[in-house]
Protein backbone atom coordinates (compact mmCIF):
# COMPACT_ATOMS: atom_id res chain seq x y z
CA UNK A 1 0.00 0.00 0.00
CA UNK A 2 1.34 3.60 -0.70
CA UNK A 3 2.15 6.04 1.60
CA UNK A 4 -0.42 8.24 0.67
CA UNK A 5 -3.05 5.58 0.58
CA UNK A 6 -2.73 4.27 3.83
CA UNK A 7 -3.23 8.10 5.06
CA UNK A 8 -5.75 8.44 3.61
CA UNK A 9 -7.76 5.36 4.26
CA UNK A 10 -6.65 6.52 8.11
CA UNK A 11 -7.66 10.21 7.49
CA UNK A 12 -11.31 9.13 6.45
CA UNK A 13 -11.22 6.70 9.39
CA UNK A 14 -11.80 9.85 11.56
CA UNK A 15 -15.31 11.11 11.55
CA UNK A 16 -15.04 14.84 11.05
CA UNK A 17 -18.23 16.87 9.76
CA UNK A 18 -19.08 20.51 10.05
CA UNK A 19 -22.39 21.79 11.22
CA UNK A 20 -23.97 24.66 9.86
CA UNK A 21 -26.38 24.99 12.87
CA UNK A 22 -22.95 25.59 15.56
CA UNK A 23 -21.23 27.57 12.72
CA UNK A 24 -21.27 30.43 15.83
CA UNK A 25 -18.33 28.03 17.01
CA UNK A 26 -14.74 27.38 15.34
CA UNK A 27 -14.61 24.78 14.83
CA UNK A 28 -18.25 23.82 14.35
CA UNK A 29 -17.77 20.30 15.76
CA UNK A 30 -15.21 18.73 18.55
CA UNK A 31 -14.80 15.87 16.06
CA UNK A 32 -12.79 18.11 13.81
CA UNK A 33 -10.21 18.10 16.68
CA UNK A 34 -9.92 14.51 16.34
CA UNK A 35 -8.54 14.41 12.72
CA UNK A 36 -6.59 17.79 13.67
CA UNK A 37 -4.62 15.98 16.28
CA UNK A 38 -4.13 13.02 14.29
CA UNK A 39 -2.48 14.95 11.21
CA UNK A 40 -0.09 16.59 13.45
CA UNK A 41 1.13 13.92 14.90
CA UNK A 42 2.04 12.62 11.44
CA UNK A 43 3.92 15.86 10.67
CA UNK A 44 5.83 16.26 13.73
CA UNK A 45 6.67 12.35 13.15
CA UNK A 46 8.16 13.87 9.73
CA UNK A 47 10.14 16.34 11.37
CA UNK A 48 8.22 19.10 10.08
CA UNK A 49 9.01 22.63 11.47
CA UNK A 50 6.13 24.57 14.15
CA UNK A 51 3.77 22.38 13.93
CA UNK A 52 0.32 23.49 15.86
CA UNK A 53 -2.86 22.90 16.55
CA UNK A 54 -4.37 26.29 18.01
CA UNK A 55 -7.87 26.23 19.69
CA UNK A 56 -9.56 26.34 16.42
CA UNK A 57 -8.42 22.96 15.20
CA UNK A 58 -6.35 24.58 13.14
CA UNK A 59 -3.28 22.58 12.14
CA UNK A 60 -0.13 24.94 10.69
CA UNK A 61 3.67 23.33 9.95
CA UNK A 62 6.20 24.71 7.97
CA UNK A 63 8.83 22.46 5.91
CA UNK A 64 12.43 24.11 5.15
CA UNK A 65 13.63 24.55 1.81
CA UNK A 66 16.46 22.31 0.19
CA UNK A 67 19.76 23.16 -0.15
CA UNK A 68 20.14 26.28 -2.54
CA UNK A 69 16.29 27.49 -2.86
CA UNK A 70 16.64 29.30 0.35
CA UNK A 71 16.07 32.72 -0.67
CA UNK A 72 12.55 31.54 -3.02
CA UNK A 73 9.56 32.59 -1.98
CA UNK A 74 7.38 30.59 0.68
CA UNK A 75 4.77 28.34 -0.90
CA UNK A 76 1.74 27.56 0.95
CA UNK A 77 -0.88 24.86 0.89
CA UNK A 78 -4.30 24.66 2.20
CA UNK A 79 -6.64 21.80 2.77
CA UNK A 80 -10.00 21.35 4.66
CA UNK A 81 -9.95 18.81 7.48
CA UNK A 82 -13.44 18.71 7.75
CA UNK A 83 -16.12 16.82 5.83
CA UNK A 84 -19.74 17.70 4.27
CA UNK A 85 -22.66 17.23 6.65
CA UNK A 86 -25.55 17.18 4.10
CA UNK A 87 -24.99 13.25 4.11
CA UNK A 88 -24.28 10.99 6.99
CA UNK A 89 -20.48 10.91 8.03
CA UNK A 90 -20.13 8.61 10.89
CA UNK A 91 -18.94 6.30 11.57
CA UNK A 92 -16.98 5.76 7.63
CA UNK A 93 -15.53 2.41 7.16
CA UNK A 94 -13.12 3.18 3.58
CA UNK A 95 -12.33 -0.11 1.50
CA UNK A 96 -10.32 -0.62 -0.90
CA UNK A 97 -12.27 -2.21 -4.45
CA UNK A 98 -10.66 -3.64 -7.36
CA UNK A 99 -12.83 -2.13 -10.56
CA UNK A 100 -13.10 -4.97 -13.01
CA UNK A 101 -15.53 -2.95 -15.20
CA UNK A 102 -19.40 -2.60 -15.65
CA UNK A 103 -20.91 -1.09 -12.05
CA UNK A 104 -19.40 -0.86 -9.09
CA UNK A 105 -21.25 -1.73 -5.89
CA UNK A 106 -20.16 0.70 -3.02
CA UNK A 107 -22.80 -1.26 -0.74
CA UNK A 108 -25.70 -0.87 0.82
CA UNK A 109 -27.14 2.26 2.75
CA UNK A 110 -28.77 2.54 6.03
CA UNK A 111 -31.82 1.72 4.58
CA UNK A 112 -30.21 -1.66 2.34
CA UNK A 113 -30.84 -0.53 -0.37
CA UNK A 114 -27.46 -0.70 -3.21
CA UNK A 115 -24.98 1.79 -3.48
CA UNK A 116 -23.71 1.63 -6.48
CA UNK A 117 -21.68 3.62 -9.76
CA UNK A 118 -21.55 2.42 -13.23
CA UNK A 119 -20.04 4.66 -16.54
CA UNK A 120 -23.11 5.70 -17.12
CA UNK A 121 -23.83 7.58 -13.95
CA UNK A 122 -19.96 8.57 -13.76
CA UNK A 123 -18.77 8.06 -17.57
CA UNK A 124 -15.13 8.96 -16.46
CA UNK A 125 -15.16 5.53 -14.69
CA UNK A 126 -15.35 3.43 -18.00
CA UNK A 127 -11.23 4.78 -18.24
CA UNK A 128 -10.68 3.21 -14.62
CA UNK A 129 -11.34 -0.51 -15.49
CA UNK A 130 -8.28 -2.17 -13.70
CA UNK A 131 -7.90 0.42 -11.15
CA UNK A 132 -7.93 0.19 -7.70
CA UNK A 133 -11.29 2.46 -6.00
CA UNK A 134 -11.35 4.26 -2.65
CA UNK A 135 -15.17 3.54 -1.56
CA UNK A 136 -16.60 3.50 1.46
CA UNK A 137 -19.41 0.32 2.43
CA UNK A 138 -22.07 2.13 1.39
CA UNK A 139 -23.49 3.24 4.78
CA UNK A 140 -21.63 7.00 4.90
CA UNK A 141 -20.11 9.01 2.70
CA UNK A 142 -16.16 8.92 2.07
CA UNK A 143 -14.53 12.24 3.13
CA UNK A 144 -12.62 12.53 0.04
CA UNK A 145 -13.64 15.98 0.14
CA UNK A 146 -10.84 16.89 1.42
CA UNK A 147 -8.73 14.13 2.87
CA UNK A 148 -7.28 13.42 -0.15
CA UNK A 149 -5.65 16.87 -0.28
CA UNK A 150 -4.89 16.09 3.96
CA UNK A 151 -2.92 13.23 2.82
CA UNK A 152 -1.55 14.45 -0.39
CA UNK A 153 0.52 16.94 1.20
CA UNK A 154 1.17 15.26 4.13
CA UNK A 155 2.91 12.22 1.88
CA UNK A 156 4.41 15.11 -0.03
CA UNK A 157 6.59 16.04 3.04
CA UNK A 158 7.14 12.15 3.41
CA UNK A 159 8.62 12.19 0.23
CA UNK A 160 10.92 15.62 0.87
CA UNK A 161 12.28 13.62 4.09
CA UNK A 162 13.03 10.59 2.10
CA UNK A 163 14.76 12.57 -0.36
CA UNK A 164 16.31 15.39 0.58
CA UNK A 165 17.46 15.90 -2.94
CA UNK A 166 14.12 17.01 -4.08
CA UNK A 167 14.29 20.61 -4.84
CA UNK A 168 11.99 22.72 -3.22
CA UNK A 169 11.48 26.23 -1.53
CA UNK A 170 10.14 26.53 1.75
CA UNK A 171 6.89 25.11 2.40
CA UNK A 172 3.89 26.47 4.18
CA UNK A 173 1.02 24.19 5.21
CA UNK A 174 -2.35 24.18 6.59
CA UNK A 175 -5.54 22.31 7.64
CA UNK A 176 -8.69 24.13 8.70
CA UNK A 177 -11.89 23.51 9.68
CA UNK A 178 -15.46 24.45 8.52
CA UNK A 179 -14.62 24.75 4.62
CA UNK A 180 -18.07 23.03 4.60
CA UNK A 181 -20.11 25.72 6.15
CA UNK A 182 -18.59 28.95 4.54
CA UNK A 183 -15.97 29.74 7.32
CA UNK A 184 -13.46 29.72 4.29
CA UNK A 185 -10.24 29.83 6.73
CA UNK A 186 -10.98 32.87 8.32
CA UNK A 187 -8.68 32.77 11.40
CA UNK A 188 -5.73 31.93 9.42
CA UNK A 189 -3.14 33.48 10.49
CA UNK A 190 -1.93 34.83 7.05
CA UNK A 191 1.10 36.57 9.15
CA UNK A 192 2.51 33.62 10.66
CA UNK A 193 1.87 31.40 8.24
CA UNK A 194 4.49 33.21 5.89
CA UNK A 195 3.62 32.27 2.39
CA UNK A 196 3.73 34.49 -0.31
CA UNK A 197 1.34 32.66 -2.27
CA UNK A 198 0.22 28.93 -2.59
CA UNK A 199 -2.66 26.40 -3.89
CA UNK A 200 -6.17 25.07 -2.07
CA UNK A 201 -6.20 20.85 -2.52
CA UNK A 202 -9.92 21.00 -2.72
CA UNK A 203 -11.63 20.12 -6.42
CA UNK A 204 -12.72 16.89 -8.71
CA UNK A 205 -10.98 14.74 -10.83
CA UNK A 206 -7.83 14.76 -11.71
CA UNK A 207 -6.55 17.18 -14.20
CA UNK A 208 -9.38 19.82 -12.99
CA UNK A 209 -7.91 22.91 -12.19
CA UNK A 210 -9.66 25.97 -10.34
CA UNK A 211 -9.39 29.36 -10.67
CA UNK A 212 -12.97 31.06 -10.90
CA UNK A 213 -15.20 30.31 -8.07
CA UNK A 214 -18.90 31.17 -7.39
CA UNK A 215 -19.22 35.06 -5.43
CA UNK A 216 -21.38 33.73 -2.68
CA UNK A 217 -23.43 34.89 -0.09
CA UNK A 218 -26.70 34.33 2.31
CA UNK A 219 -29.95 34.91 3.33
CA UNK A 220 -32.03 34.13 5.84
CA UNK A 221 -35.45 34.50 6.11
CA UNK A 222 -37.92 35.08 9.17
CA UNK A 223 -41.45 34.73 9.61
CA UNK A 224 -43.31 36.07 12.43
CA UNK A 225 -47.21 34.74 12.45
CA UNK A 226 -50.22 34.97 15.05
CA UNK A 227 -52.01 32.01 16.26
CA UNK A 228 -55.54 31.56 17.02
CA UNK A 229 -58.25 28.57 16.89
CA UNK A 230 -58.40 27.64 13.89
CA UNK A 231 -62.43 27.59 14.36
CA UNK A 232 -62.14 31.29 14.80
CA UNK A 233 -59.40 32.20 12.49
CA UNK A 234 -60.60 34.42 10.13
CA UNK A 235 -59.47 38.11 9.42
CA UNK A 236 -56.37 37.18 12.61
CA UNK A 237 -54.43 34.15 11.82
CA UNK A 238 -51.54 34.77 10.39
CA UNK A 239 -49.50 31.56 9.21
CA UNK A 240 -45.55 32.22 9.42
CA UNK A 241 -44.93 28.75 6.98
CA UNK A 242 -47.49 30.23 4.69
CA UNK A 243 -45.32 33.02 4.49
CA UNK A 244 -42.21 31.93 4.20
CA UNK A 245 -43.88 29.82 1.05
CA UNK A 246 -45.35 32.71 -0.26
CA UNK A 247 -41.72 33.67 -0.63
CA UNK A 248 -40.49 31.00 -1.82
CA UNK A 249 -43.04 31.47 -4.56
CA UNK A 250 -42.03 34.14 -5.87
CA UNK A 251 -37.91 33.10 -6.47
CA UNK A 252 -37.66 31.93 -10.29
CA UNK A 253 -37.74 28.12 -10.08
CA UNK A 254 -35.61 27.74 -12.99
CA UNK A 255 -32.28 29.63 -11.02
CA UNK A 256 -32.20 26.70 -8.29
CA UNK A 257 -29.06 23.90 -8.56
CA UNK A 258 -30.91 21.02 -10.14
CA UNK A 259 -31.68 23.40 -13.23
CA UNK A 260 -27.84 25.09 -13.77
CA UNK A 261 -24.69 24.82 -14.80
CA UNK A 262 -21.38 25.91 -15.78
CA UNK A 263 -21.57 29.81 -14.88
CA UNK A 264 -25.32 29.72 -14.00
CA UNK A 265 -26.00 30.74 -10.68
CA UNK A 266 -28.59 30.20 -8.74
CA UNK A 267 -30.73 30.07 -5.08
CA UNK A 268 -30.76 27.40 -3.29
CA UNK A 269 -33.09 26.35 -0.49
CA UNK A 270 -30.62 25.02 2.28
CA UNK A 271 -33.07 24.33 5.38
CA UNK A 272 -36.34 25.18 6.26
CA UNK A 273 -39.02 25.14 9.22
CA UNK A 274 -41.72 26.47 11.15
CA UNK A 275 -44.77 26.43 12.19
CA UNK A 276 -48.00 29.19 12.56
CA UNK A 277 -46.50 31.62 15.10
CA UNK A 278 -42.68 31.21 13.52
CA UNK A 279 -41.04 29.95 11.06
CA UNK A 280 -37.36 30.03 9.24
CA UNK A 281 -35.78 29.46 5.98
CA UNK A 282 -31.41 29.81 4.76
CA UNK A 283 -31.16 30.23 1.40
CA UNK A 284 -27.67 30.21 -0.57
CA UNK A 285 -26.92 33.02 -2.89
CA UNK A 286 -24.39 31.90 -5.55
CA UNK A 287 -23.01 33.27 -9.15
CA UNK A 288 -19.60 33.55 -10.89
CA UNK A 289 -20.73 37.46 -11.68
CA UNK A 290 -21.37 39.56 -8.75
CA UNK A 291 -23.56 41.89 -10.22
CA UNK A 292 -25.57 38.91 -10.34
CA UNK A 293 -25.50 38.14 -6.90
CA UNK A 294 -26.47 41.71 -6.64
CA UNK A 295 -29.42 41.16 -8.23
CA UNK A 296 -30.42 38.06 -6.79
CA UNK A 297 -29.96 39.89 -3.60
CA UNK A 298 -32.50 42.98 -4.88
CA UNK A 299 -35.02 40.02 -5.84
CA UNK A 300 -34.97 38.73 -2.34
CA UNK A 301 -35.41 41.88 -0.87
CA UNK A 302 -38.56 42.54 -2.95
CA UNK A 303 -40.22 39.49 -2.87
CA UNK A 304 -40.03 40.17 1.80
CA UNK A 305 -41.41 42.98 0.85
CA UNK A 306 -44.52 41.59 -1.86
CA UNK A 307 -45.54 39.15 0.80
CA UNK A 308 -45.59 41.89 3.66
CA UNK A 309 -48.11 44.04 1.46
CA UNK A 310 -50.03 41.35 0.69
CA UNK A 311 -50.46 40.14 4.31
CA UNK A 312 -50.49 44.17 5.83
CA UNK A 313 -47.83 43.72 7.96
CA UNK A 314 -44.06 43.15 8.72
CA UNK A 315 -44.14 39.32 8.98
CA UNK A 316 -41.30 38.57 6.87
CA UNK A 317 -37.34 39.97 7.57
CA UNK A 318 -34.55 39.26 5.73
CA UNK A 319 -30.63 39.16 6.57
CA UNK A 320 -27.99 38.68 3.65
CA UNK A 321 -23.93 38.50 4.35
CA UNK A 322 -21.38 37.94 1.82
CA UNK A 323 -19.23 34.79 2.04
CA UNK A 324 -16.88 34.79 -0.47
CA UNK A 325 -15.47 36.08 -3.65
CA UNK A 326 -14.84 34.62 -7.45
CA UNK A 327 -11.26 33.52 -7.01
CA UNK A 328 -10.45 35.08 -10.55
CA UNK A 329 -10.87 38.30 -9.38
CA UNK A 330 -7.31 37.52 -7.71
CA UNK A 331 -5.92 35.14 -9.43
CA UNK A 332 -5.81 36.44 -13.12
CA UNK A 333 -3.98 39.45 -12.06
CA UNK A 334 -0.44 39.37 -14.24
CA UNK A 335 1.46 38.94 -11.07
CA UNK A 336 -0.18 35.87 -10.06
CA UNK A 337 -0.24 34.07 -14.01
CA UNK A 338 2.50 31.72 -12.39
CA UNK A 339 -0.53 30.00 -10.38
CA UNK A 340 -1.79 28.69 -13.04
CA UNK A 341 0.91 27.98 -15.52
CA UNK A 342 3.18 25.94 -13.06
CA UNK A 343 0.00 24.12 -12.00
CA UNK A 344 -0.16 23.53 -15.73
CA UNK A 345 3.59 22.35 -16.19
CA UNK A 346 2.97 20.30 -13.31
CA UNK A 347 -0.12 18.31 -14.59
CA UNK A 348 1.70 18.07 -17.86
CA UNK A 349 5.39 16.69 -16.48
CA UNK A 350 3.08 12.95 -15.15
CA UNK A 351 1.03 13.45 -18.87
CA UNK A 352 -1.78 15.04 -17.45
CA UNK A 353 -3.34 17.75 -19.60
CA UNK A 354 -4.69 20.35 -17.17
CA UNK A 355 -8.71 21.53 -17.57
CA UNK A 356 -9.72 24.88 -16.45
CA UNK A 357 -13.50 24.65 -14.80
CA UNK A 358 -15.24 27.14 -13.18
CA UNK A 359 -16.28 25.67 -9.78
CA UNK A 360 -19.92 25.67 -9.06
CA UNK A 361 -19.22 26.47 -5.46
CA UNK A 362 -15.83 27.71 -3.64
CA UNK A 363 -13.12 26.42 -1.65
CA UNK A 364 -10.85 28.16 1.36
CA UNK A 365 -8.93 30.53 -1.15
CA UNK A 366 -12.03 31.87 -2.41
CA UNK A 367 -11.51 34.16 1.05
CA UNK A 368 -7.38 33.70 1.26
CA UNK A 369 -7.35 35.25 -1.71
CA UNK A 370 -9.21 38.49 -1.10
CA UNK A 371 -7.14 38.32 2.40
CA UNK A 372 -3.41 38.78 0.90
CA UNK A 373 -3.02 35.31 0.06
CA UNK A 374 -3.55 34.16 -4.03
CA UNK A 375 -4.37 30.78 -3.79
CA UNK A 376 -5.71 28.45 -6.86
CA UNK A 377 -7.06 25.19 -6.73
CA UNK A 378 -5.90 22.17 -7.89
CA UNK A 379 -7.90 19.02 -8.17
CA UNK A 380 -8.22 16.64 -5.32
CA UNK A 381 -9.01 13.43 -7.43
CA UNK A 382 -12.43 13.02 -5.43
CA UNK A 383 -15.65 12.34 -7.58
CA UNK A 384 -19.55 12.13 -6.13
CA UNK A 385 -18.55 14.02 -3.05
CA UNK A 386 -21.12 15.02 -0.17
CA UNK A 387 -23.08 11.54 -0.83
CA UNK A 388 -22.51 7.89 -0.21
CA UNK A 389 -21.56 7.27 -3.58
CA UNK A 390 -17.97 9.18 -3.28
CA UNK A 391 -15.11 7.43 -4.82
CA UNK A 392 -11.79 7.59 -4.97
CA UNK A 393 -9.31 6.43 -7.69
CA UNK A 394 -6.07 5.17 -5.94
CA UNK A 395 -3.66 5.66 -9.29
CA UNK A 396 -5.08 9.30 -9.18
CA UNK A 397 -4.51 9.72 -5.53
CA UNK A 398 -1.25 8.75 -5.73
CA UNK A 399 -0.41 10.64 -8.89
CA UNK A 400 -1.65 13.83 -7.28
CA UNK A 401 1.39 13.28 -4.71
CA UNK A 402 4.06 13.42 -8.01
CA UNK A 403 2.32 16.48 -9.37
CA UNK A 404 2.89 18.25 -6.26
CA UNK A 405 6.34 17.16 -5.95
CA UNK A 406 6.72 18.67 -9.90
CA UNK A 407 4.90 21.85 -8.19
CA UNK A 408 7.14 22.85 -5.46
CA UNK A 409 10.22 21.95 -7.76
CA UNK A 410 9.31 24.71 -10.27
CA UNK A 411 8.92 26.95 -7.41
CA UNK A 412 12.24 26.25 -6.25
Amino acid sequence: MSDVLDRFLRYCAVPSQSNPLTADKVPSTPEQFDIANVIADDLRDLGAEDVEVDEHAYVTAHWPASAGSEDKPCLGFCCHIDTAWQSVGSPVHPEVKHYEGGKLVIGQDRNGREVAVSPETNPRLAQMVGYDIVTTDGTSLLGGDDKTGDAAVVSLLARLKADPTLPHPRLAVSFVPDEEIGHGAALLDLKKFGADFGYTIDGGPLGEFCYETFNAAEAKVRARGLSCHTGTAKGMMINASEAIMRFHQLLPAAERPEYTEGYDGFFYLERMSGDCEAASADYLIRDHDQAQVERRKDLMRRAVEMVNEQIGDDVLTIQIEDQYHNLADVVTLPENAHLVENARKAYESIGCKMECVPMRGGTDGSQLSFRGFPCANLSGCYYNAHGVREFVPVPELEALVDILEHLVALYA
